[in-house]
């Protein structure tokens, strides 16, 4: 088998182990499956923590991540090397897989399913309709910045039920959930501006915030600044360098070229600031932490280097403080806060920087919402055969709880969580660092 992502890491892994349940077929990526013991640790039914959300909602022996390992090996042991591809219930178990990391956050054995999926996904290609749509869903983001009247489409798409049923025929985006709208006009920082004096840092403008939620990126240069740091920008169309990306949404369509492209022009771009040893500071958690985590099988040899220095801003501002580097002097927030983490945050073990960044409010009253992924999982919850199942998994938990709280601000992390809140709640989440902004100016 040609493995499509680097699965070196395992190559290790389990030898000499008689019990280890390694498949016949596919190497590395074999072991990396089998680092699962079905410890059915996956198969519990409880409200709270990360571990898959689509067997939550589904229970079933197919659903789990230990019973898609089950359906893995099965496969990778038949006599026939193509039969893992075309065997229908592993595709309907894996297609039911968001990738949000739950099981390799508490898995024993940090099974990495959001990755075999994506390997999976590498291998089996695309046919007809979803061929198209895997397509354009792995290169929006280039497309947007590069055509911005493309977002028209969109907000055409969003309210005329005729273009959107069109579109669930022709390409498989559910026609009942609005889409998230690119904002008409890019006001972002550019790279030629003065970064101001101070301990030098890089922001990185990931493209989803760059298209989505631009206004994070003046907020977040000034605070910085604020604080004392000279601020280098590093935004999709820096200094002439073309779209510059992490990757992301090729990745998650399994265009594992596509996203390797894409990160290793991005990665061609921070060489810089790696070189300096400057920190690398991100908005979005889905687009930062790919730094840290895919690029382990996407550029290896690059990956430590950023795994040291890739923070997002509140890991960044968390560590600072504790190291006694900076001061965050913040006005109360008279409302209780509720707070929702993405997936790879949760996964990542980031949010314990949001907790100890959060206590600099004083008297602060806030619930952190123990709920697994709110159901967009990316492009997960437009897709028309799950956006039923990610509307389902939003309405588990996330929904109820904030539905109980209207006295409550809400604050959520990543850009498509909060348009799926938005979307089943009407509430519009704060960022974080627009809540950083507002405090640390002293009005509420």
């Amino acid at each position: 088998m040609r493995h499509h992502l680097d699965w070196s890491n395992y190559h290790d892994q389990g030898m000499g182990d008689a019990y280890a349940d390694i498949p016949r077929l596919g190497g590395d990526f074999a072991k990396a499956v089998a680092v699962c013991i079905r410890s059915g640790v996956c198969e519990q039914l409880t409200s709270s923590g990360v571990m898959c959300p689509s067997y939550r909602l589904t229970p079933g022996e197919d659903n789990s991540p230990g019973g898609r390992v089950r359906l893995l090996k099965a496969a990778l042991n038949h006599p026939d090397p193509h039969h893992w591809l075309q065997e229908p219930r592993l595709a309907q178990a894996m297609a039911s897989c968001v990738g949000c990391k739950g099981c390799q956050r508490e898995c024993e054995n940090s099974l990495d399913m959001a990755a075999i999926r994506v390997e999976y996904l590498a291998q089996k290609g695309g046919h007809f309709r979803k061929a198209w749509r895997r397509r354009l869903l792995s290169r929006f983001p280039l497309w947007l910045w590069r055509w911005p009247w493309l977002g028209r489409l969109i907000r055409w798409r969003n309210r005329h039920p005729f273009l959107a049923v069109l579109g669930q025929w022709l390409l498989g985006i559910a026609a009942d959930v609005v889409l998230p709208e690119p904002v008409a006009t890019r006001d972002l920082p550019q790279a030629s501006e003065p970064p101001g004096t101070g301990v030098p840092v890089l922001l990185w403008v990931d493209a989803f915030t760059a298209l989505f939620d631009p206004q994070q990126v003046a907020q977040a240069r000034r605070l910085l600044r604020q604080l004392g740091y000279a601020v280098h920008v590093l935004a999709p169309a820096s200094g002439g360098r073309g779209f510059l990306d992490c990757g992301r949404a090729a990745y998650a369509q399994g265009e594992v070229a596509l996203a390797r492209r894409q990160l290793g022009q991005l990665l061609q771009a921070l060489q810089p600031a790696l070189v300096a040893g400057w920190p690398i500071i991100g908005l979005e958690p889905s687009a930062l932490l790919m730094l840290r985590d895919e690029s382990r099988q996407l550029c290896p040899e690059q990956a430590p280097a950023l795994r040291s220095r890739a923070r997002l801003l509140e890991e960044f501002l968390a560590h600072e403080l504790q190291a006694g580097n900076i001061a965050l002097p913040l006005s109360a927030l008279a409302r209780p806060l509720l707070v929702h983490g993405h997936c790879h945050q949760k996964a990542a073990g980031a949010m314990k920087s949001l907790r100890r960044l959060l206590r600099q409010i004083p008297a602060l009253q806030v619930e952190f919402i123990e709920a697994a992924c709110c159901g967009m999982a990316g492009t997960h919850g437009i897709e028309s055969e799950h956006a039923a199942a990610g509307e389902a998994m939003a309405r588990q938990v996330l929904i109820p709880v904030i539905e109980s709280r209207p006295d409550a601000e809400l604050l959520c992390t990543g850009m498509a969580c909060r348009h799926q809140i938005t979307r089943l709640t009407g509430r519009q989440p704060l960022t974080l660092v627009g809540l950083l902004a507002r405090l640390y100016a002293g009005s509420d």
